[in-house]
């Protein structure tokens, strides 16, 4: 099945690099740090929970190219803060500095990344394939010792093309010099990673729960076996 790929690309936010344990850690030491507990009359768990729906819906509408960058990191805490009746502007303009400032040097990656990729890299070029902020991408790589095995590290921002856009994957093979025949993509966002590259005529692997539609790992090292 993957006999004729040369160029493996990788999503970077929970597929590298553990996005959910790192901005986790950040988060429960600002709401600490904060008292947001009483303030908001709640527990972190509860917070968190509304805070990434939030999140990910503000992400949506981003991609979809409905609210701007700025919008996005300054309204995130300030709409979750009022999902418990607390009001505060200022104070979720000061979170979210702080919360910008320290997430993105956070050290956890995904179980087994750096033995998969020192694996791969020996047999194909790999690729990053990222939607997010440059500044803060670029931290996330650099933070973890991660650039050093990549070729083209693309990061939607840069170019004003995010996943699932099939223009974000032709520009990506330009760049790597490559033809879709010989590309897969690995993410664990299935619309964005994998429809995206499904569009644009790459093979795919989804990260995350099993699936009939498309072949799928549990695990990164599950990886070497494919490979």
């Amino acid at each position: 099945m993957y006999q004729n790929v040369k160029h493996i690309f990788f999503d970077l936010d929970d597929t590298l690099w553990d996005f959910e344990r790192n901005s986790s850690n950040v988060l429960q030491g600002l709401f600490s740090e904060y008292n947001l507990s009483a303030k908001l009359n709640t527990d972190f768990e509860t917070f968190h929970t509304t805070y990434k729906k939030i999140n990910n819906e503000l992400w949506s509408l981003y991609y979809k190219k409905e609210i701007d960058k700025q919008y996005l990191r300054n309204n995130r805490f300030n709409i979750a803060f009022n999902e418990f009746s607390y009001s505060n502007y200022k104070e979720n303009l000061e979170v979210t500095e702080h919360y910008l400032a320290r997430s993105p040097y956070g050290k956890h990656l995904k179980e087994g990344c750096m033995e998969t990729l020192d694996y791969l890299k020996e047999k194909y070029q790999l690729h990053i394939i990222t939607n997010g902020f440059k500044e803060v991408q670029n931290i996330k790589i650099d933070a973890c010792g991660l650039r050093n095995y990549f070729s083209c590290i693309v990061i939607s921002e840069e170019h004003k093309l995010t996943k699932p856009d099939v223009e974000i994957f032709r520009l990506a093979e330009t760049l790597a010099n490559c033809t879709k025949e010989e590309c897969v993509m690995i993410g664990d966002n299935f619309e964005s990673d994998i429809m995206g590259a499904t569009g644009a005529g790459w093979k795919s692997i989804y990260f995350g729960k099993e699936s009939q539609e498309i072949k799928s790992i549990s695990r990164l090292t599950d990886l070497i076996d494919l490979f």
